[in-house]
């Protein structure tokens, strides 16, 4: 039962580098608002597919 517990521990896990935090990194607006209009029209085709695909096992019901 110990040899479990101790397996499932790291060992030697690497410390972030400090230098690397200290940076901000500068944020795009252009690249970050078509980012968020791309997703939004994935959700929004994604979710019409899914409403079609309910009408679909609707009529195979009414067909059955």
């Amino acid at each position: 039962m110990n040899n479990i517990i101790f397996s499932n521990q790291h060992s030697a896990l690497p410390l972030p580098n400090n230098n690397s935090n200290t940076k901000k990194k500068k944020i795009d607006i252009k690249q970050l608002k078509n980012n968020t209009i791309s997703s939004l029209n994935d959700v929004e085709n994604f979710l019409n597919d899914f409403q079609r695909f309910k009408k679909y096992i609707k009529l195979y019901k009414i067909l059955k």
